[in-house]
C-alpha cells in the first residue's frame, strides 16, 4: 500500500492556513509548521486557527509545530507560504532539515527587495536544489473563500511536468481545481505584478474614479505585466490564463484582497504609516512594487503604473498628482 503523501506547509497566516486545509481533503497529511507556539497549539487543540481564519474548522490530518525538522520529516512537498521578503533568512534556517525528494512548492506573489529575484530563484539560492524540484502556485485564490471551500481554479507550475502533476494530484478536491504548466516565471511574475495593479486600482476605488478607471487600469497593468514577462522569456499566454488575468480580477475586484484594500485606504488619503497601521496582514505588492520596478529597469521595459504606484507608496507623491501624470503622458498606439 502507498502511504499517504505528506506535505509540511511553512506559515500559519491565511493562505498557508487555508492551503493546508485544500491538502488535507485531498488525501495529503498535513504538518503545519508556525512561529508562534500559541497558535500550533491552537490548531493542536482547537482544530482552528483563530488569529486567521476564525471560526473555520481544520481537518483531523492537520496538526501544527513549532519544529521545523519535525515538519520536514519525510515530506514529499514543502510549502512555503511566509511574506515573500522573509523567505530567504526563513529558508536558510529550514535547509539542513531537507530531504533529496522533497519538492519545494512557493505560495508565494512577490519578488524580492535588493536582489529584484522571483521566489523560485531565491529557493534555488538557498537552497541549492535544481529547478525540477522547485514548483509554484498561482491563481485567483482569495485565502478566505477557499477556507471555506467555495470553487476555485489555480495553476501549478513547475519546469518538470511530472512534477506538477505530482503537485496537481496532492491538491485536487472537489472545490479546488489545479491546472498545470511548465512556466514558472509567467507564473510568478502574473502573481507579484498583480498586487502592485491591485494597489493602483485601490487608489483609484479610494478616490472614487469610478468603474471606466478600474477597468482601464486593469488592462494596462496586464499589458505591463505581459511586456515584463515576453522581456524575461515568459509565456505570453499564460499572462491571459489563470495565474495572470484571473488572478488579476480577483485582486482588484474583492475587498478580501489585502493589496486592494491597503491601496483603497491610500486613496482616501491616509498616510503609508496610517495605512501600515490598520493593515493587520502583509500587503505584498507594497515591498514590490519596487522590486518590479527594478525588474522592468534592469530589462529596459517601461511600466508606467508600476512606476505610479511605486512614487505613491514609497516617495510620498500625492495621488491626484500622479493621476494628472499619468493621464498626461504622451498619446500612443494601443499596442505601443
Amino acid at each position: 500500500m502507498t502511504h499517504p503523501v505528506k506535505a509540511a506547509v511553512f506559515g500559519t497566516g491565511s493562505w498557508g492556513t487555508a492551503f493546508a486545509i485544500v491538502l488535507a481533503d485531498a488525501g495529503c497529511e498535513v504538518t503545519l509548521w508556525g512561529r508562534r507556539a500559541e497558535v500550533a497549539e491552537a490548531v493542536n487543540t482547537t482544530r482552528t486557527n483563530p488569529d486567521y481564519l476564525p471560526g473555520i474548522e481544520l481537518p483531523a490530518t492537520v496538526r501544527a509545530t513549532t519544529d521545523a525538522a519535525e515538519a520536514l520529516r519525510g515530506a514529499d512537498f514543502a510549502v512555503l507560504a511566509v511574506p515573500s521578503q522573509t523567505l530567504r533568512a526563513n529558508l536558510a534556517d529550514w535547509t539542513p532539515y531537507l530531504e533529496p525528494q522533497t519538492v519545494l512548492v512557493s505560495l508565494m506573489k512577490g519578488v524580492e527587495v535588493g536582489t529584484a529575484k522571483r521566489m523560485s530563484e531565491v529557493i534555488e539560492d538557498v537552497t541549492g536544489v535544481g529547478a525540477e524540484r522547485v514548483a509554484v502556485l498561482s491563481g485567483p485564490n482569495l485565502a478566505k473563500e477557499i477556507a471555506e471551500r467555495r470553487p476555485t481554479t489555480t495553476v501549478v507550475a513547475c519546469r518538470d511536468e511530472s512534477v506538477a502533476r505530482r503537485l496537481q494530484a496532492a491538491c485536487h478536491t472537489p472545490y479546488f481545481r489545479p491546472y498545470t504548466s511548465t512556466d514558472v516565471v509567467g507564473c510568478e511574475l502574473g502573481g507579484a505584478v498583480k498586487n502592485v495593479i491591485g494597489l493602483a486600482v485601490g487608489i483609484a476605488d479610494g478616490m472614487g474614479l469610478g468603474d471606466n478607471a478600474k477597468g482601464s487600469l486593469i488592462t494596462r497593468g496586464l499589458a505591463e505585466t505581459i511586456r515584463l514577462g515576453e522581456a524575461m522569456g515568459a509565456d505570453p499566454l499564460t499572462f491571459s490564463g489563470l495565474a495572470g488575468l484571473g488572478d488579476l480580477v480577483a485582486t482588484c475586484s474583492s475587498p478580501l484582497s489585502r493589496n486592494h484594500t491597503f491601496g483603497t485606504n491610500l486613496g482616501r488619503g491616509m498616510t503609508l504609516q496610517e495605512t501600515i497601521a490598520v493593515t493587520k496582514q502583509t500587503a505584498e505588492g507594497v515591498k514590490s512594487c519596487q522590486s518590479v520596478l527594478d525588474l522592468a529597469r534592469r530589462h529596459g521595459v517601461e511600466m508606467p503604473l508600476t512606476e505610479t504606484v511605486t512614487g505613491i507608496v514609497h516617495e510620498g507623491k500625492p495621488p491626484m498628482v500622479a493621476l494628472k501624470e499619468l493621464m498626461s503622458r504622451s498619446a500612443k498606439a494601443e499596442r505601443h
